[in-house]
């Protein structure tokens, strides 16, 4: 099959496309014909070794996060998918690989894909869908009447996340730029931030949960806007000695996360806020409860562009460039 790879961390020529084997399929497994593949500052990251540490990948790698697609053979085992099957998930690690024509993924890591969306926008979902669903749900347990802030919300997790949080009843605050202020107004933010002639940290306080998702000097400011018990979530770091425990790293990477972590967990437990990391999971399950709510009409994708399979290298610059309303995807077939 054709599938999208690098050789090793950092490739000067970006990914190069290859002829590879076909996936093996194990006996929990779902063999799945790609039909679209949503690109992810993630995939940026794994290309560069930012996360060589905690995930060691094998070269080659076929590189993607997300897929969307067709079930086209199941292992012996598989109960909850048959042949024909439509179907989203974002991969575990280690199993990534979305970036071709077929992918193996778990039965436990796949959900059957939204009746009301296309194949694209579908592929547009899982990795942001369950970011959000982790950090708001899982561990902010966001209630109705509190207050979140939701950073960069024009980006591919921060448009699901105004609309996740509006769902649950939350009163939402984010950051953008002037031209996409409508935007994030339609998907429900109630106090919208021009960051470039604003700062929110004179306009936001008293907040009950902030995610996340910029720099250490956005994050600093957040932790200031937080009222005492208040949550803060981030995606971007820095990952903390409980995150470590959760992935089963080494004594030596616990205590390099210790460190990494110290200064903010130090101005955290000063101003009374709670700091946490997280690297988002593979979950079916979860996913599964996305669907229904994208079914129900509560939360829709925000789409930017649809690049051909051939231009994989091409919507992952243009993800990198930091310039996509929502999100990028690479149609396959």
């Amino acid at each position: 099959m054709k599938a999208f790879i690098i050789d090793g961390y950092k490739p000067k020529n970006g990914m190069r496309k290859a002829e590879v084997p076909n996936p093996v399929v194990g006996e929990n497994d779902v063999l799945v014909r790609v039909h679209a593949a949503g690109v992810n500052l993630l995939d940026s990251k794994i290309k560069t070794g930012d996360f060589k540490a905690m995930l060691p990948y094998k070269f080659p790698l076929i590189m993607g996060h997300d897929v969307a697609g067709e079930v086209v053979e199941t292992g012996s085992r598989m109960k909850r998918f048959k042949v024909g099957d439509a179907v989203y998930a974002r991969p575990a690690d280690f199993r990534i690989g979305t970036f071709a024509e077929l992918i193996a993924v778990r039965e436990d890591d796949l959900a059957i894909k939204p009746s009301s969306l296309s194949m694209e926008e579908a592929a547009s979902i899982p990795l942001v869908g369950l970011t959000v669903w982790q950090a708001l749900v899982e561990k902010a347990k966001l209630k109705s009447g509190q207050k979140v802030f939701i950073q960069a919300g024009s980006g591919g997790v921060g448009t699901f996340a105004i609309q996740l949080a509006k769902h649950l009843g939350a009163t939402v605050a984010t950051t953008t730029s002037a031209a996409n202020m409508e935007l994030v107004k339609s998907l429900g933010a109630d106090v919208v931030i021009d960051y470039r002639k604003e700062d929110f940290e004179t306009i936001l306080k008293d907040y009950d949960v902030v995610l996340n998702s910029q720099d250490a000097t956005t994050l600093e400011k957040s932790l200031r806007i937080l009222k005492p018990g208040g949550k803060l979530i981030s995606i971007s770091g820095p990952p903390d000695t409980e995150f470590a425990k959760e992935i089963g790293l080494n004594a030596i990477l616990k205590i390099v996360m210790f460190f990494l972590s110290f200064t903010t967990k130090w101005q955290a437990k000063r101003l009374g806020v709670d700091y946490s990391f997280l690297f988002m999971r593979a979950q079916g399950s979860q996913l599964g409860k996305i669907t229904e709510l994208i079914n129900a009409g509560i939360i829709r994708p925000v789409m930017d562009k649809i690049f051909p399979f051939d231009e994989a290298n091409e919507a992952l610059a243009y993800v990198e460039s930091g310039r996509a309303k929502g999100k990028v995807v690479i149609k396959v077939v």
